[in-house]
């Protein structure tokens, strides 16, 4: 049973990424290939784990999911965007083909527990991830796990005051003008009518941007109240655009939160991820090590 190594799969929109080993300097065996269908592609991941036999399987997934073990439906994506995908039983299949425990959760819950476990939240406890890309999505680990509660976070969906002037009817099919549906990926290519790597670095949306992603970042200040939040994805590829949401952040809490991390170095609390793009999968290789509620 593969003598304490363990297998990550991380689902995601375009591609599923497929490991074995135990963390980021123990991976053994990879695999990277387009996520098609949810039987396609659960089978494709199936028949990688049969061939290195791990002991048990994590999956950080898109969701939204099913995360309540009480659940009939547990494991299983509820209503997703993602064509094919929604109620689509993700548990249940790999328990079925590779007969290990599987544990679940979301792709930026996973990405949060591989940061504080191995990255640039180490020692951050309560930790945030939040990714801007496709979609924004934040995870949290508190007490050293992924956070859950009614369901799983949701930080891309929650509201933010539009900035004067500001009449985008926003991109997401669900809230329309919610953080996602203003400052995603997506979002952005809709104002703009180009995908944002192909914006200049000074374009005025930038400024928006910033401006609702420091917004959504300052609302988990106040609720969660982090040790350090890490930001990644592929829009924050802008240069410049990660340190003017710092600066955003700071001058939205106004001196309210008098903590040193936001009056001083706030490069140090809010930050780029360590894991880069291995954050999701090496999170999933946490969740299978870690076990309880989510594994079976």
């Amino acid at each position: 049973m593969g003598g304490g190594t363990f297998g990550g799969i991380e689902t995601g929109g375009t591609k599923t990424v497929c490991a074995v080993g135990s963390g980021p300097d123990d991976v053994r065996a990879g695999a990277c290939f387009p996520t098609t269908t949810a039987d396609e592609t659960l089978a494709r991941a199936a028949a990688f784990f049969r061939e290195h036999r791990p002991a048990a399987v994590g999956v950080a997934s898109f969701g939204p999911l099913d995360l309540d073990p009480a659940s009939p439906t547990f494991g299983s994506i509820t209503a997703t965007p993602k064509p094919g995908w929604s109620g689509a039983d993700v548990v249940g299949a790999l328990r079925r083909a590779l007969v290990v425990p599987v544990a679940i959760d979301t792709d930026v819950n996973g990405a949060a527990l591989a940061e504080w476990r191995w990255g640039a939240g180490t020692q951050c406890d309560p930790l945030v991830y939040v990714t801007v890309g496709t979609g924004i999505g934040g995870g949290a680990v508190v007490g050293g796990r992924p956070l859950h509660g009614l369901a799983h976070p949701e930080m891309g969906h929650m509201r933010v005051p539009r900035a004067p002037g500001d009449d985008f009817a926003g991109w997401c099919p669900f809230h329309a003008d919610c953080l996602e549906g203003l400052a995603s990926g997506p979002a952005i290519q809709a104002r703009r009518g180009l995908p944002p790597e192909a914006l200049a670095v000074d374009d005025p949306v930038w400024t928006l941007v910033a401006r609702y992603l420091a917004l959504g970042l300052a609302n988990v200040v106040t609720v969660l109240s982090p040790q350090r939040i890490v930001v990644g994805g592929g829009v924050l590829r802008h240069p410049t655009l990660l340190g003017r949401v710092r600066a955003e952040v700071r001058a939205i809490l106004a001196g309210y939160v008098r903590v040193a991390a936001l009056a001083g170095a706030i490069e140090e609390f809010i930050v780029a991820p360590a894991l880069g793009e291995r954050a999701g999968v090496l999170g999933a290789l946490a969740l299978a090590a870690q076990g309880g509620p989510e594994r079976d």
